[in-house]
């Protein structure tokens, strides 16, 4: 037994030092130390250009309330919003952004309507913000919606919140006689 226990001690010790490689000890540079490896003499190299900080967040998607698109509007950018809304919005918010998706059907607490007249008024980069953030019981979606994503959905959602407001002026002529046809 005693030795047995002894047998126990010393292979503990041994993988127990042998764990201890100085892993913790490697030399390293502060940065910007003089250094001899490159040829400016400084022991950091330049950070490169469009290169993102982890933890950051990429310019397109750091917006403020107030700021307005990146991009052009365009029929392409406008399809992947109602893409990616139909995706990760429409279970809150609903098909037509006015809080009656399916998990508010099933009791979770309703969003507010993308046509109440306070998110009439925001601009883009408050949705972009929200989504990129969170806000009240609507959790981040950074992690699953890119940034230049996020813009495409507000654009949609402008164009939800447009189309909830419409009026026949607001259609083309030549789209219009065919509204006034309809019953």
């Amino acid at each position: 037994m005693f030795r047995a226990r002894r047998t126990l001690l010393l292979g503990v010790a041994l993988v127990s030092v042998a764990c201890t490689q100085q892993m913790t000890s490697q030399p390293y540079y502060r940065p910007y130390a003089p250094s001899q490896l490159f040829s400016d003499g400084t022991s950091a190299r330049p950070i490169p250009a469009d290169t993102v900080s982890q933890g950051q967040v990429d310019p397109a998607g750091s917006a403020g309330d107030d700021a307005d698109f990146p991009m052009p509007i365009t029929p392409e950018v406008m399809d992947r919003g109602r893409s990616r809304y139909d995706i990760y919005c429409t279970p809150c918010h609903g098909d037509d952004g006015t809080g009656g998706g399916m998990i508010v059907q099933r009791g979770f607490t309703p969003p507010p309507s993308f046509a109440d007249d306070r998110l009439r008024a925001a601009a883009p980069g408050h949705f972009v913000r929200v989504m990129t953030t969170g806000t009240g019981s609507m959790p981040s979606y950074a992690a699953q919606v890119e940034p230049v994503d996020r813009w495409a959905i507000a654009a949609y959602i402008r164009a939800l919140q447009l189309s909830q407001h419409a009026t026949l002026d607001d259609v083309p002529p030549d789209q219009r006689a065919v509204l006034e046809q309809q019953p």
